[in-house]
C-alpha cells in the first residue's frame, strides 16, 4: 500500500520549503516594486557605492558589473563589489539599497567585524562537513542494518549529521552579518542624505525582504537536520522501544 512506502518525515520540511518560496517571492516582488521608483538626487547605484566606499577610506575597493538579476555581492578575496544588471547603473531606490548593503560588507571586512571573521573561519570546515555528511549518514545507516556493526553504524551516521549541522552554524552566523550590513547601509543612506526621508523606508523594505531569505535558509536547514535525525533513529532502530 502507498502509506508503506511514504516517508512521513518529509512533512517536517514542507513548512520550511513554503517559507523559502515565500521569501523568494517577497524579495523579488519588493525589489520589482521599488525598482520603478528613482531616487530624487538621480544617483546611480554605482555612484552611491563609490561615494560610500571613498568616504570610509576604501578607495582600493573596486566596483565591477556582473551579469544576472540580484547577483550582487562583495568578494573579499578580490576586494571588489560586483553589481548586477538590475542594480549597477540603476537610479532606483531599490538598487541603491542593494548597493549600499554590499558596501556594508566591504566596511565590515575593513573594520574587522567579528561575526564576519567567524563566518570566514567557518567556510572551509562547513564546505568539508557538507561534502562528507550525506556519505557518512548513508554508510552509517547501511552498517546499522548489520547486527554486529549497528552501534558503529549509528555513530557514523550521527557523525555525518553533526557534519551537516555545520551548515546551520554557518547560516546562523550569517544572520548578524547580513542584518548589520543592512543596518549600516540604511544609516548611511539616511545620515548622508543620499536618499530622501521618504525613500529610506522603501530601501528598508527591500533589504528586509532580502534578509528573510537568509532566515528561511536557516529554518530549512534546521528542518532537514531534524528530518535526518528521525531517519537515522528509525533506520538504526534507536527510535523503537524494545
Amino acid at each position: 500500500m502507498f502509506y508503506y512506502y511514504f516517508d512521513w518525515t518529509i512533512i517536517i520540511v514542507i513548512p520550511a520549503m513554503l517559507l523559502a518560496l515565500y521569501a523568494q517571492y517577497k524579495v523579488n516582488s519588493t525589489y520589482n516594486k521599488f525598482s520603478s521608483i528613482g531616487n530624487k538626487h538621480g544617483y546611480t547605484a554605482r555612484d552611491v557605492a563609490r561615494q560610500i566606499l571613498d568616504s570610509n577610506g576604501l578607495q582600493e575597493v573596486r566596483i565591477e558589473h556582473i551579469k544576472g538579476n540580484l547577483t550582487d555581492h562583495y568578494d573579499p578575496k578580490a576586494n571588489v563589489i560586483r553589481l548586477s544588471d538590475s542594480v549597477d547603473n540603476s537610479t532606483s531606490v531599490a538598487a541603491i539599497g542593494v548597493a549600499a548593503h554590499e558596501v556594508g560588507h566591504a566596511i565590515q571586512h575593513a573594520t574587522g567585524y567579528v561575526p564576519v571573521k567567524i563566518r570566514t573561519a567557518l567556510v572551509p570546515i562547513t564546505n568539508f562537513g557538507s561534502s562528507i555528511s550525506m556519505i557518512l549518514i548513508f554508510i552509517g545507516i547501511a552498517l546499522a542494518y548489520a547486527a554486529e556493526t549497528s552501534n558503529i553504524g549509528f555513530n557514523i551516521a550521527v557523525a555525518g549529521l553533526a557534519a551537516y549541522s555545520l551548515v546551520a552554524l554557518f547560516q546562523l552566523v550569517t544572520l548578524p552579518v547580513e542584518f548589520n550590513a543592512s543596518s549600516r547601509a540604511l544609516k548611511t543612506l539616511d545620515e548622508r542624505g543620499i536618499l530622501a526621508s521618504d525613500e529610506v523606508p522603501m530601501a528598508r523594505k527591500v533589504l528586509s525582504a532580502a534578509a528573510l531569505t537568509y532566515v528561511a535558509a536557516l529554518v530549512s536547514t534546521l528542518a532537514t537536520i531534524l528530518r535526518l535525525l528521525l531517519i537515522i533513529l528509525r533506520a538504526t532502530g534507536r527510535g523503537r522501544r524494545d
